[in-house]
């Protein structure tokens, strides 16, 4: 199989990430610093990332967490500051947060050694809609609310159609709802900062139709197997 897929499929990154380690010049095959696209034979090859030797894992694990602020999500951060991996059991394997949620933001985050479902829920060709609870302040009129629906500039690139709706407004602010199939850095943030608006609360609330019911912040607990089919099929 394809070198990309093969580590996935160890846990040790998504395909994506996968082929950045190789274009690194991280991953060997036999001693000989492999290329995008190189072929593994699972059964007969010795694979080596960064020096150490990987194996196809032996059971996939997945976990949903929801994520409070002030940690961020990586497994190591190199200015000290508190990680998701901070927040999961002790006694779980091997896995990896599933795509971002920033320092100051929080909500739904999954955590698997799944590297193919971790592609799947990440790549922008699979559209996977992500929903947000959002706040601001003072008020939003409907101009800019249709100018973020249908795409504005983000790094210089606008951003796909999405669905906005508010569901409250009082003298505090507004609070609203956005869906996007979208993954960009800090992106939600950014699509409100284009209309001249600032997110005081950010909030992942679902994944398709997954949701934190039930689920503490801070808290963490195993996907069932109705989760994770589902997940697998959106």
């Amino acid at each position: 199989m394809r070198i990309n897929k093969f580590l996935a499929e160890c846990g040790v990154a998504s395909r994506r990430a996968a082929d950045k380690l190789v274009e690194d010049g991280e991953v060997k095959i036999n001693g000989r610093t492999c290329a995008l696209g190189d072929e593994v034979d699972e059964n007969a090859d010795t694979v080596t990332v960064g020096g150490k030797v990987v194996s196809a894992a032996k059971k996939h694990e997945y976990y949903i967490m929801n994520k409070p602020k002030g940690y961020v999500c990586t497994v190591k951060d190199d200015k000290g500051r508190k990680t998701v991996m901070d927040l999961l059991p002790p006694n779980v394997g091997r896995i990896y947060p599933v795509g971002r949620l920033d320092y100051d933001s929080e909500g739904l985050l999954l955590f698997t050694n799944d590297g193919d479902l971790s592609f799947r829920l990440t790549h922008p060709k699979n559209e996977i809609p992500k929903t947000y609870l959002v706040k601001i302040e003072g008020s939003i009129s409907e101009e800019a609310l249709r100018r973020i629906r249908n795409g504005v500039l983000v790094d210089g690139r606008p951003t796909g159609k999405c669905t906005v709706k508010v569901v409250d407004e009082n003298r505090e602010g507004v609070k609203l709802h956005i869906t996007v199939t979208e993954g960009r850095n800090r992106q939600v943030r950014k699509m409100f900062e284009a209309v001249g608006k600032e997110v005081k609360f950010l909030k992942r609330i679902k994944i398709g139709e997954l949701t934190l019911k039930g689920l503490d912040r801070g808290s963490v607990r195993k996907l069932s197997a109705e989760e994770i089919f589902y997940l697998k099929n959106l």
